[in-house]
């Protein structure tokens, strides 16, 4: 579990920085960067959903603050 919600996080870091180069080169002229954020917004969601669907499965368990 610990290695798919890494891999999730390395996408949505991906995907933003996408749209920040799609910002940079394109200067508005196209819509890439609304695309990419829209990617990282549906990626963020994900995988709030999987965290919940992997509490509730009990695959993960909460630890509290150490």
């Amino acid at each position: 579990m610990k290695i798919v919600v890494a891999i999730a996080f390395v996408l949505i870091i991906g995907s933003l920085a996408s749209a920040l180069f799609f910002l940079m080169r394109d200067k508005g002229r196209s819509n890439r960067t609304v695309q990419a954020l829209a990617m990282r917004v549906g990626l963020s969601i994900t995988l709030f959903l999987l965290v919940l669907f992997s509490y509730k499965m009990g695959w993960i368990q909460p630890t509290g603050i150490r």
